[in-house]
């Protein structure tokens, strides 16, 4: 299947806006989930799960560009919470999710995590998606719109090991992350993988399957190459009773 019915999770911001663009110009049809709904939308809350079954109504594919800032209960609720309540309401039905996060989100111990728990919450959702038995691919972008005029080679990273928390952790423009993201949903090489996203001074490639098949795949709930230090035992409770109820039986 190439053109596919996407449910647009974070579509009004600045990634959402280029994905749209992005997807519809690939032939897919794009439903974006908005509070207010209007034309080319769907109205839900991703902190509401009640309200989101017109959303995922007859679709075949997600993308997450979804965020928030703040204190910690912003990303709890919405950075987490709405991937939560998203899956959840489509139930049963086969996906194709591309979910974007952050890159360094495996990193707890900066002032910016200790703040907030940031990158705890985004990578408790990249769990809910590795659990959930869906095909899903995992982008990690690095810092939106740093890159210089000549600064588009792609390269896809594993392991989450740039951690500065600055653009030194690298750069991607907004539309290469949208057309990235894009992509993911019709590559079979893509599925079942997570990266870190940057560009590096070169022209940008054409075709990404390539840099897809080169990526390792996920093994269990964490990324490939992941830095083991966020025990599900120690997660809370809460958490634990999330990626239990929406890991598939049988």
């Amino acid at each position: 299947m190439t053109d596919l019915n996407i449910l647009l999770v974070g579509g009004t911001g600045s990634i959402g806006r280029h994905v749209a663009r992005v997807a519809t110009a690939a032939g897919h049809s794009i439903r974006i989930l908005s509070r207010q709904g209007g034309a080319g939308a769907v109205r839900g809350d991703l902190t509401d799960p009640a309200s989101l079954a017109d959303a995922v109504r007859d679709i075949d594919a997600v993308i997450f560009t979804h965020g928030t800032h703040g204190a910690e209960a912003g990303y709890r609720d919405v950075d987490y919470g709405g991937v939560r309540n998203v899956l959840e309401a489509a139930g049963d039905r086969p996906l194709r999710i591309a979910l974007m996060t952050a890159i360094g989100v495996t990193y707890r111990d900066g002032a910016y995590n200790r703040s907030n728990r940031a990158h705890d919450w985004k990578r408790r959702a990249e769990r809910l998606v590795r659990a959930s038995g869906h095909d899903y691919t995992i982008v990690r972008p690095s810092w939106f719109d740093h890159n210089d005029d000549d600064q588009h080679e792609l390269h896809f990273l594993q392991g989450d090991t740039r951690t500065s928390g600055s653009p030194a952790d690298g750069v991607i423009s907004r539309q290469q992350l949208a057309e990235v993201l894009v992509a993911a949903l019709t590559s079979d090489a893509a599925i079942g993988k997570t990266f870190e996203l940057v560009a590096e001074r070169g022209p940008a490639q054409t075709d990404l399957e390539p840099l897809f098949a080169a990526l390792e795949p996920d093994d269990g709930i964490d990324g490939a190459k992941d830095a083991e230090n966020m025990p599900v035992s120690d997660e809370p409770s809460s958490v634990r009773e999330d990626l239990d109820r929406l890991t598939p039986r049988g």
